[in-house]
C-alpha cells in the first residue's frame, strides 16, 4: 500500500502498535468520507473568515504565516502520532484554512474569479478520479505506485532547492512565471498531485478491508486533506500562469 503521501504510507498501520483498536469497530470507507467532509467544513470555515478579514482591509500576514507554520507542525505531529489524529486532524484543517483563505484572497485580487475556478477544478478532479478508480479505469499497480512516488519525491526535492535558492535571491523563472515552460511544469505537477488522490483512495480502501482501527478514519481523512490542499494550490498556480499571459 505504498503512497507518496507522507501521511498515508505502507507502514502507517504498523505505527498504531499492537492491540490498538482491539475490541472496537473497524475503520470503514463511509466513516472516512464523513470525517473528510467534517475536516473540509472546518477548513472552509477558517478560510472564509480569513478571506473576509482581507476584504475588510485587515492585514492577514500573521494568519498566513501562522497557518503555514502551525499546519506544518501539526501535520508532523499527526504523522508521528497517528493515534492523535482525532484531535490533531481538525486542528490541522483549521490552520490550513487560515493560510488558504489568505492565499486565495491574494490570487483573487490579482485575477478576479480565479478562486471559484480553482475550487471547482479541484473537486472536479477529485470526483472524476474517484469514479475512475472505483470503475477500475486506473489500476493501482506496483509500477503505478512507484512512478507516482518517484515523481512526487522529485517535485518535493525541486521545491526545496527552489526555496533554498530564494534565500540567495536566485529565482527559477518558470516556477513562477507564465511562460510555456512554466505552464507545462505546473500541468505536470497538477497531474502528479491528482494521481496521489488515486493512491490515497487505494490506501483507504485497503485499510477498510484489513480492519484497521476506527481511529484510522481520522488519520486517513487527514492524509486526503493534505493531498487536496496541495492539488488546490497547484491548480491555483496553474490558472494564475494562464491568466497572466
Amino acid at each position: 500500500m505504498r503512497t507518496s503521501n507522507p501521511a498515508l504510507n505502507a507502514k502507517t498501520f504498523e505505527r498504531f502498535g499492537p492491540g490498538v483498536g482491539a475490541g472496537t469497530e473497524p475503520m470503514t470507507i463511509e466513516g472516512t468520507v464523513n470525517r473528510t467532509a467534517f475536516l473540509l467544513l472546518l477548513l472552509v470555515a477558517t478560510a472564509t473568515w480569513t478571506w473576509s478579514q482581507t476584504a475588510a482591509g485587515v492585514p492577514v500576514g500573521g494568519y498566513l504565516l501562522g497557518g503555514i507554520l502551525g499546519g506544518l507542525v501539526v501535520a508532523i505531529i499527526t504523522i508521528a502520532k497517528p493515534v492523535w489524529a482525532p484531535v490533531t486532524a481538525p486542528i490541522y484543517a483549521l490552520l490550513e484554512g487560515l493560510a488558504l483563505g489568505a492565499i486565495s484572497a491574494y490570487f483573487q485580487a490579482q485575477f478576479p474569479g480565479i478562486v471559484i475556478q480553482a475550487v471547482a477544478l479541484t473537486f472536479g478532479v477529485l470526483f472524476a478520479l474517484l469514479l475512475a478508480y472505483r470503475s477500475g479505469l486506473i489500476p493501482v499497480t506496483e509500477n503505478f505506485r512507484l512512478g507516482v512516488v518517484a515523481a512526487t519525491g522529485g517535485i518535493a526535492l525541486f521545491y526545496l532547492v527552489a526555496i533554498g535558492l530564494s534565500f540567495f535571491n536566485i529565482r527559477i523563472p518558470f516556477l513562477h512565471e507564465g511562460s510555456w515552460l512554466g505552464i507545462g511544469f505546473s500541468v505536470f505537477v497538477v497531474v502528479i498531485a491528482a494521481l496521489n488522490l488515486v493512491l490515497d483512495f487505494d490506501f483507504i480502501e485497503k485499510g477498510a478491508e484489513q480492519g484497521a482501527p476506527k481511529v484510522m478514519e481520522w488519520y486517513a481523512a487527514f492524509g486526503l486533506i493534505v493531498t487536496l490542499v496541495w492539488l488546490y494550490l497547484e491548480i491555483l498556480r496553474l490558472l494564475s500562469k494562464l491568466r497572466s499571459r
